[in-house]
């Protein structure tokens, strides 16, 4: 199951995305939010972060207007690895050399039209392991060395 989330500036393009899934029978989970009317992106990226490190989801999706803000939060959850992407090339370079966990997008950055390549590009892709590995397992040693302060 995908995890998805949007603040009002990413609302439309996480509806685009919603469709797309449903068309390729893709499960998904929506965290909100339901409509354009402005909200605070923390809380929808959260929830999209903490179903990625509990477990509850494979991967997350979250829209705002860069892609940088609800990126920020959803690192700030340790075990959650989230890119902003803005390129096909990008997307699959972050789950095969980075194993991301979850993509932001800036609905004000890129258009639907890419956005769903760089969707599809990214569920497409695949973790490539070994020397990627050895640095996914340093990432999880500064998580833990930054927790215990």
């Amino acid at each position: 199951m995908i995890s998805l989330g949007c603040d009002h500036g990413g609302y439309e393009l996480k509806e685009a995305i919603k469709k797309s899934l449903e068309e390729k029978e893709i499960e998904y989970k929506d965290h909100g939010t339901y409509s354009k009317e402005s909200v605070d992106y923390p809380q929808f990226a959260l929830a999209v972060a903490e179903s990625v490190a509990k477990g509850k989801s494979e991967s997350g999706i979250i829209c705002c207007g860069t892609g940088i803000g609800v990126s920020i939060v959803a690192n700030k959850v340790p075990g959650v690895r989230a890119a902003v992407v803005g390129d096909v090339f990008s997307a699959r370079a972050t789950k095969e050399h980075n194993n991301a966990n979850v993509v932001c997008l800036g609905a004000r950055v890129i258009g639907e039209g890419l956005a769903l390549l760089i969707v599809e590009e990214w569920l497409n892709a695949e973790f490539q392991g070994g020397r990627h590995q050895d640095r996914i397992d340093l990432i999880k040693k500064i998580e833990e060395q930054y927790s215990k302060r």
